[in-house]
């Protein structure tokens, strides 16, 4: 009889066992059963979003319109801070390639063939000034304004027989003269290079010097007024000819440039420190352009001459301009010699 309290004991811990278990198997049961109505409930209820492009397009749009039109403080903060800061960061980088896009000036060689270069031995190219708009606080709009009433500056290009620029100098106001203009641009450490024995063609608006061939003054010189038939009738009018026809090579470089960029044909908001460093800039990528672009439609009509033979570093430098007796004497020599190897030609 003293075994019967252990029995009941056991007997009573099955049962509370058993009824934990069936307890546990009911929640399990009844977890799926909720999870099943509520996967039902959501495929009676789900409806596929169908993606339209046509409303995202004009909910951009109309995004970017709030953005634009509706208070410049809003434009200037949440758009235009960050296409300057982009733009700035470009224009820097393009600005540091300088020494990599600005080509190397060769002068051309006593056997060249060229009809338009090879009178000229030992040219490296030509130079001139262009007027580029720009805008200017109203106190300065005197200095800046040409003779045709615009507001620009004046640039100097120089470029060698195949149309790549050399040196660029922007900033110089349009009503100052192209010869100072150039005495500036050779008297920077980093400017025009003219090595001893080398020399740039110019126009007669420039002083005929060392290093700087102009025409003679006084004489036939445009291109347009040999092409009538005329024939020249004495050196200084042959030589005069052949020097417009090398020299057109900088007047076709500058509209070259100004057709590839409309920034430098109509003057921008940027100030006229930015508005320089824009100009350069277009001269290099025009370089980058023209030597890894097979063709140019535009270019492609103008045709170009190649120089060859490399200026050595080491040569010094041309630093002054000053009319000489002995570079007019050279000059008068040239001619007559230009002139007598055409009249032997065409006997």
């Amino acid at each position: 009889m003293a075994r019967l309290p252990l029995i009941v004991q056991s007997v009573r811990r099955k049962r509370i066992g058993l009824a934990l278990t069936i307890w546990l198997q009911l929640c399990t049961v009844a977890s799926w059963f909720l999870l099943t109505l509520g996967a039902i409930h959501s495929l009676h209820t789900y409806r596929p979003r169908i993606r339209s492009y046509i409303l995202d397009f004009y909910a951009k749009r109309d995004y970017v319109k709030r953005l634009v039109y509706a208070s410049d403080e809003t434009c200037i903060e949440q758009v235009w801070e960050t296409v300057s800061r982009s733009f700035h960061n470009v224009l820097n980088a393009v600005i540091r390639l300088q020494d990599v896009l600005f080509k190397k000036a060769e002068p051309i060689t006593a056997n060249s063939t060229d009809p338009r270069w090879k009178w000229f031995k030992n040219c490296l190219g030509a130079l001139d000034g262009t007027h580029i708009k720009i805008r200017v606080p109203t106190v300065d709009k005197p200095r800046y304004r040409t003779r045709k009433g615009d507001i620009a500056t004046n640039m100097l290009g120089v470029c060698p027989p195949d149309m790549h620029f050399v040196y660029a100098l922007p900033g110089w106001e349009s009503s100052v003269a192209d010869g100072r203009v150039l005495r500036d641009a050779i008297s920077w450490r980093h400017g025009l290079k003219v090595p001893h024995g080398c020399y740039y063609l110019v126009d007669a608006g420039y002083t005929n010097c060392e290093g700087f061939l102009a025409p003679f003054r006084g004489q036939r010189y445009h291109l347009n007024e040999w092409r009538q038939g005329y024939q020249p009738s004495t050196p200084e009018e042959f030589f005069n000819m052949k020097h417009a026809s090398a020299r057109n090579v900088i007047e076709r470089c500058f509209g070259l440039l100004k057709l590839k960029w409309g920034i430098l044909r109509s003057p921008s908001f940027y100030p006229v420190r930015v508005h320089n460093r824009i100009i350069i800039a277009c001269c290099l990528l025009h370089n980058f352009i023209r030597t890894y672009m097979s063709l140019d439609p535009i270019e492609a009509k103008l045709g170009e001459g190649l120089p060859s033979n490399v200026i050595d570093d080491d040569d010094p430098n041309i630093v002054n301009i000053h009319p000489s007796d002995s570079w007019a004497t050279w000059r008068m020599e040239l001619a007559n010699q230009m002139f007598d190897e055409w009249q032997a030609s065409r006997n």
